[in-house]
């Protein structure tokens, strides 16, 4: 099977960050290959665009709560690292939504799903997460669905 589109354009983003000795985002795109990697033989699969994006969207969101912690301990100097490899990661991933685009998707699937009430979150959340993965944060995608459905 051949490779994916974004597996490629991340081993050759890799290849011009060895030329250049650009030794962080090296790092960074070497451990995005390696987590690509360890699905692959996990879970015997070669990952498709949209299952490569969603591990992607896995490592922002581990380097968020990573920098939230540094930060809160005093070491903005591992907080900054983090936020260096979210800008090399949201590199390829799809332009993020916005606050307008995300409360219309929320709104139209309500609408769909019949929501009314609490009850029906996962209902909307399953609605709402295939059409917003690697686009936006699922924790404040959770608290507009919760506000909305309140």
């Amino acid at each position: 099977m051949p490779e994916s589109p974004l597996k490629t354009q991340i081993n050759d983003a890799m290849k011009d960050a060895m030329r250049a000795r650009e030794k962080q985002r090296l790092g960074t795109l070497r451990l995005m290959l390696s987590e690509i990697k360890k699905v692959e033989v996990d879970e015997r699969i070669d990952p498709d665009d949209a299952r490569i994006t969603s591990i992607l969207d896995k490592m922002v969101k581990q380097r968020r709560d990573s920098i939230k912690q540094f930060s809160e301990a005093g070491r903005d100097e591992l907080a900054a690292q983090e936020q260096s490899e979210i800008e090399v990661i949201q590199e390829f991933l799809p332009q993020q939504l916005t606050e307008a685009e995300i409360d219309a998707i929320i709104k139209q699937a309500i609408a769909d799903s019949s929501a009314s009430s609490m009850q029906d979150m996962g209902k909307v959340m399953g609605c709402v997460k295939g059409q917003v993965v690697g686009k936006a944060d699922m924790g404040q995608i959770s608290q507009k669905v919760r506000a909305a459905l309140s």
